[in-house]
């Protein structure tokens, strides 16, 4: 498989006055195209801020950071705004929608900067909202409104789909529908998908788990047989 990031030994200090904060401590590794990958660990433990650091949204204090070979550790903001823009999606636990637009406006306003754009009308049919494109979030459930921000992301038809805590603020049945469409995802147009949570049973459906710990990471477990989104259970 062909890695898409390959990162080396990647640190992140915060000074903070006189305090200095170590979030991330040397940690390497490599994600192939098309994996679906979760991180596991506790508050605190660097999850988050390895994926910024891997998006583009944060820059390491010292280490490598590699997309399809390019390095990232050492491009200009520009670099990495059009490197987020393009191949990089991404979702969060609060959905972060524009209160004044659409479900379609806010889908629609992610497929105008990106290069290869999914159908907005298509993406919204398949996370099941077709009949809601012209409501604003205000109208929509809280379930609705992450799918919303789901086909918002996807739409933008990124390399890479990063998702921070997107089942955390979601019923069970909810949490499930959501990870089934990210796993879809993945495998229809074979899209690499990093989930970050503190939810183990989520673990049980990726290709590997990152287990972090006190910004290090412990761990890389493999699962050669992921169990499907329906039976996941937390």
């Amino acid at each position: 498989m062909n890695a898409i990031i390959r990162v080396k030994g990647i640190s992140k200090v915060y000074q903070m006055g006189e305090v200095r904060v170590e979030a991330l401590k040397e940690v390497s590794f490599e994600i192939n195209q098309g994996e679906f990958i979760v991180v596991l660990g506790p508050s605190g433990s660097g999850k988050s801020t390895m994926m910024n650091l891997i998006g583009g949204m944060d820059t390491v204090s010292s280490g490598e950071v590699y997309y399809k070979g390019q390095p990232l550790h050492q491009a200009t903001e520009k670099v990495l705004t059009e490197y987020r823009r393009h191949a990089v999606g991404f979702v969060f636990q609060f959905y972060n929608l524009m209160p004044n637009l659409t479900a379609y406006e806010n889908v629609q306003m992610a497929v105008q900067i990106a290069k290869d754009p999914l159908n907005v009308k298509e993406v919204l049919a398949q996370v099941g909202l077709a009949d809601r494109a012209d409501h604003f979030p205000a109208q929509l459930s809280g379930g609705q409104q992450q799918r919303v921000a789901v086909a918002r992301a996807i739409a933008k038809n990124p390399d890479l789909l990063l998702c921070d805590e997107p089942t955390g603020a979601l019923d069970f049945a909810t949490g499930v529908q959501m990870l089934k469409l990210l796993k879809e995802f993945s495998v229809q147009y074979k899209k690499t998908v990093m989930i970050i949570t503190h939810n183990a049973g989520i673990a049980e459906m990726a290709d590997r788990v990152f287990y972090m710990k006190d910004g290090r990471l412990e761990n890389i477990t493999v699962h050669p047989h992921p169990v499907p989104p329906e039976e996941v259970v937390w």
